[in-house]
């Protein structure tokens, strides 16, 4: 098959909505803490992110059902709109309790949109593009989660938070917009009733992607840290504009998603992860005694490095090992994992961290253990073939 019918129009308006999707959301995180202290909430900035995720994962088995059932473009779309409304929602509410409660609603947003175009890229990609089709994927939402928290950072600088939060709400609704465009692959499609958010035992997991799940569960620890106590551990060193940072992360992430995802088809998804685990293992402690603004930058951009050739090749082994049937509940049992380790990271760092930043180095030398028990997990699986390894 050629790249020309692999890569056409309807994968390339997936990745532009992707792309605005994650800019969306993302170029909220950098003044969220702030935001949320200057409401009176500073203790619970380990909330920002651990509630956001808690939601995400919740609505997963929900989403996955919905993108094998009413299809993946309805899912993706409700992804976006959720965005679209919260983001106009902030500046409403003055109160933390209104605040931490729109975090919560916020999370529908990424237990839709991401479930509904993973399950959509897989079936539009034959399984030995798989890896790359997902790192060209990755490489449109990282261009937005490397831009998001640089244009909020700037908006919110020169006028102010509202108006971040403003053009937040207006990048997703242009990725609605584009997903009208895009046609439905679910050939036996049904019409949305209630009775479809009722899931069963067999609705909540795929048993077939236990390994990705576990190594997700792991290096998505180290998400939910670096997401929650990267603005403060940047003020800390002297860095102004704390998007910067998420933007140095990410930036770094496009430099190998493309190479990570075709390396994965190329030598196998496991021996690929294990050098990221490595990569994050590193990362994190590089991280965890940086004491200038350099070091960090450098230690978050090796970490972006991880991340960016993680992801697609966990993506991909998921569906490699799904049910060619119910691709979207293998997905979204991926995402669950996903958005636990990330909540529970975002959480558990809070709670170290306890704003005294003296603690910054125990909270990214945790990360960096769990980083090894991914790898550890890894090197203990056996080796199937270099495809789905």
């Amino acid at each position: 098959m050629t790249g020309k019918k692999i890569y056409n129009t309807q994968f390339w308006l997936l990745c532009i909505s992707s792309l605005l999707f994650f800019a969306s959301f993302n170029m909220l995180i950098p003044d969220l803490p702030a935001y949320l202290a200057d409401l009176g909430g500073a203790k619970y900035k380990g909330f920002i992110i651990s509630l956001f995720t808690l939601t995400a994962m919740c609505s997963r088995p929900f989403s996955g059902k919905l993108a094998d059932t009413v299809g993946r473009v309805p899912v993706m779309m409700v992804g976006s709109l959720v965005c679209f409304v919260c983001s106009l929602l902030y500046p409403l509410l003055s109160t933390v309790s209104g605040f931490l409660l729109l975090r919560l609603v916020h999370g529908f947003s990424t237990g839709f949109k991401p479930t509904g175009q993973a399950a959509y890229l897989s079936d539009i990609i034959p399984a030995d593009r798989r890896g790359e089709a997902m790192g060209l994927l990755g490489t449109a939402s990282s261009i937005g989660m490397a831009g998001g928290p640089a244009v909020g950072g700037l908006l919110s600088n020169q006028f102010g938070i509202d108006v971040m939060f403003y053009c937040s709400s207006a990048f997703a609704l242009i990725s609605a917009v584009i997903l009208a465009g895009i046609k439905e692959t679910v050939k036996e499609k049904h019409g949305f009733s209630v009775s479809l958010l009722k899931v069963n035992r067999s609705d909540l997991f795929d048993s077939r992607v236990i390994a990705p799940c576990i190594v997700m569960l792991f290096l998505g620890y180290s998400y939910g840290s670096v997401f929650t106590l990267l603005p403060d551990f940047g003020e800390h060193v002297g860095i102004k504009n704390k998007g910067l940072l998420f933007t140095y992360m990410t930036i770094a992430s496009l430099a190998v998603r493309l190479v990570g995802g075709k390396a994965s088809d190329r030598w196998g998804r496991k021996p690929v992860l294990q050098i990221c685990a490595i990569m994050v293992l590193l990362s994190m402690l590089v991280i965890a005694f940086a004491e200038t603004s350099l070091q960090l930058i450098l230690g978050i951009a090796f970490y972006g490095f991880a991340q960016g050739a993680t992801s697609p090749t966990l993506l991909a082994w998921a569906t490699d090992l799904s049910d060619p049937k119910f691709k979207g509940r293998g997905v979204a049992s991926l995402y669950i994992f996903m958005e636990f380790g990330i909540g529970f990271g975002a959480f558990a760092s809070g709670l170290v961290y306890a704003n005294d930043p003296s603690r910054f180095t125990l909270s990214f030398a945790i990360c960096s253990v769990l980083a090894g028990a991914a790898l550890t997990f890894l090197l203990m699986q056996k080796n199937k073939d270099k495809v789905i390894s």
